[in-house]
C-alpha cells in the first residue's frame, strides 16, 4: 500500500468515489490513505463521505484494526501520537483492544468503589424496603405482612408531617437520623452513639428499631452491592448491646373477678365500634391488628366464622369461630355501618365530589387514615382508670383469653389454633387441625363462662 506524508490538504481531499468495483466484482465502498512518517496510521474514507483516522498493526501474526476517531476532531499531530501509542502496545505484544477493556473495566470498578463509599444507610434502606415488599421471608415461606412493612416505614420516616387522627405534627421514627450517614460510615461507635438518646426518647421503640437495623446490616452483607461497607460488629460489639434494655417478660392479664367491672366497663365506652372491638379482643384472643384488619367480607353470619389475615399464616390464613355473644355486637355495627347519613350529610359530601358508601371495615374509623380503628387505647386506659383496675395493655387481652380459658379446661391445642399460636408438638402440628365445629364448641364454652363470671343475661341466638 503506497504510503503519503499527511497534511491538511491531503486528508481534506482524500475521498471514496463511487460506482467503483473491485477485481472480484464488488463494489468498493471505502477507501484508504497511509501516513509514511507514522507507522499504522491512516484514513478511511466511505461512499458516504465519512472520514476517520484509523491504526492498522499486527499482534502475535493477526490483523488488528482500531478507529482513531473522526478527521475533524483529531488534529493530524493528535493522531500521530494516538497511533504511536497503539504501536508501543503492539511492540510489547499486548492487543490494544484487551489493553483498553482492561482500562475500562479498572475504571467502571474504581467508580462502583467511589459509589459504594458514597451510598448513604438511606439509599440501601430503600432497597431493603423493596426486598422486603417483594421477595417471600426465609422463615415463613410467605409474603410479610402489610404491618411488618408500614413499622419499617414509619420507624424511619422524617416526621413532620401532620397526623389524619388528632391533626397533630408527626414525630421522627428512631431510624431517621441513621439514613442520613454513610454506609460506610455505620460503626460501632455510630450506632452506640444514636442508640443511647433514642433510648432515653423512648426505650421500647428503640429495642424495636435497633432490631430491625440489626437485620437490614445482615441482609446488606448478603447483597453484593453493598456486602463489605457495614461490619457486624455495629450491632453485635458488647458496646452496643450492654446499652440496650432488658426486656421483661409482661404479665398484664385480667383476673377472673376483674371480669364483671371490665366489661361493665368497656360496654360504657360511647363509641361502639371501639367498644365492640376491645371485647373481640378479649372474646376472640385475637392480635389487635388481626382484628382491626377485619372485613365484612371476612366475617359468616351464617356459619359462624371469621376469617383473620393471620401473622403465622398470612392473609386468610386462620378461619376461627364467631361466638354467639360477638356475634350480636357484630351484627349491631353492621347494622349502623349500613345506616346512610342523613340529607345534610349526603349534601356536604356532594360537595366535595364524594359519595357515600358503606365501610368495608368492620371495626370502621371516620378519622384514621386507612379507614380502620387505628387507637382504642385511649378510651381503653380511660375505661380502666374509671374502673379502678390495673393497667392492662391490648395485648394483655390476648393473653387473658389464653389464661381465663383454662378455668373452662379447654384443650390446649384449642387455645393455640383459635389464637394462632405455632403448633408446639408434633401431633399438634402435625395430626390436630381441628375443625371449625370442634373449635366453635369450646370456643362458645370459653365466651358463655366469660358472660357468666361478668354477671352478663345473654342467650344464644338459634344456629350452627
Amino acid at each position: 500500500m503506497s504510503k503519503v506524508n499527511f497534511t491538511a490538504a491531503r486528508v481534506a481531499a482524500h475521498h471514496c468515489a463511487s460506482g467503483r468495483f473491485s477485481e472480484k466484482g464488488k463494489p468498493i465502498t471505502q477507501s484508504f490513505l497511509w501516513d509514511s512518517k507514522t507507522p499504522g496510521l491512516g484514513l478511511r474514507a466511505t461512499v458516504g463521505g465519512a472520514k476517520a483516522y484509523i491504526f492498522q498493526g499486527k499482534v502475535h501474526g493477526s490483523t488488528v484494526r482500531i478507529t482513531i476517531g473522526d478527521h475533524r476532531s483529531w488534529t493530524i499531530d493528535r493522531a500521530q501520537e494516538r497511533a504511536r501509542n497503539l504501536q508501543t502496545l503492539i511492540d510489547s505484544g499486548i492487543d490494544p483492544r484487551e489493553y483498553e477493556a482492561e482500562q475500562k473495566a479498572a475504571h467502571e470498578a474504581r467508580q462502583a468503589t467511589k459509589r459504594r463509599q458514597d451510598v448513604t444507610v438511606g439509599d440501601a434502606w430503600k432497597d431493603y424496603l423493596e426486598h422486603l415488599r417483594t421477595k417471600i421471608s426465609p422463615k415463613t415461606k410467605k409474603p410479610r405482612s402489610e404491618r411488618y412493612i408500614t413499622d419499617h416505614v414509619n420507624l424511619s420516616a422524617p416526621g413532620g408531617d401532620i397526623a389524619k387522627r388528632g391533626g397533630k405534627e408527626k414525630v421522627r421514627g428512631p431510624l431517621w437520623p441513621l439514613m442520613q450517614l454513610k454506609m460506610s460510615d455505620l460503626t460501632v461507635e455510630n450506632v452506640s452513639s444514636w442508640l443511647e438518646p433514642e433510648i432515653r426518647r423512648g426505650p421500647t421503640n428503640a429495642a424495636h428499631a435497633f432490631a430491625l437495623l440489626k437485620a437490614f446490616i445482615r441482609w446488606c452483607n448478603d447483597q453484593e452491592k453493598y456486602t463489605g461497607l457495614v461490619g457486624d460488629d455495629a450491632y453485635a460489639s458488647t458496646k452496643v448491646t450492654s446499652i440496650l434494655p432488658r426486656r421483661a417478660a409482661k404479665t398484664d392479664c385480667l383476673q377472673r373477678e376483674q371480669l364483671s367491672v371490665w366489661f361493665q366497663a368497656v360496654r360504657g365506652v360511647t363509641n361502639p365500634v371501639i367498644s365492640a372491638y376491645l371485647q373481640g379482643l378479649l372474646v376472640t384472643g385475637a392480635r389487635r391488628e388481626e382484628l382491626a384488619a377485619l372485613r365484612w367480607e371476612d366475617v359468616d353470619f351464617r356459619w359462624r366464622s371469621l376469617t383473620m389475615n393471620d401473622k403465622v399464616e398470612g392473609t386468610g390464613g386462620r378461619t376461627i369461630p364467631l361466638t354467639p355473644y360477638l356475634l350480636t355486637l357484630l351484627a349491631n355495627l353492621k347494622q349502623l355501618n349500613e345506616m346512610p347519613p342523613n340529607k345534610r350529610q349526603i349534601a356536604r359530601l356532594a360537595e366535595k365530589g364524594e359519595t357515600w358508601e358503606p365501610s368495608p371495615w368492620v371495626f370502621s374509623s371516620k378519622t384514621s387514615e386507612d379507614g380502620k380503628i387505628a387507637e382504642p387505647r385511649i378510651a381503653h386506659n380511660k375505661a380502666l382508670a374509671e374502673a379502678d383496675l390495673p393497667h392492662i395493655t391490648l395485648h394483655g387481652l390476648r393473653r387473658s383469653f389464653g389464661t381465663l380459658s383454662e378455668w373452662v379446661e379447654v384443650p390446649v391445642g384449642v387455645v393455640a389454633q383459635i389464637q394462632g399460636h405455632k403448633p408446639s408438638a408434633i401431633a399438634e402440628k402435625h395430626y390436630r387441625r381441628r375443625p371449625l365445629d370442634l373449635l366453635r364448641m369450646w370456643h362458645d364454652k370459653i365466651e358463655a363462662w366469660m358472660l357468666d363470671q361478668a354477671g352478663i343475661s345473654f342467650e344464644s341466638p338459634a344456629g350452627p
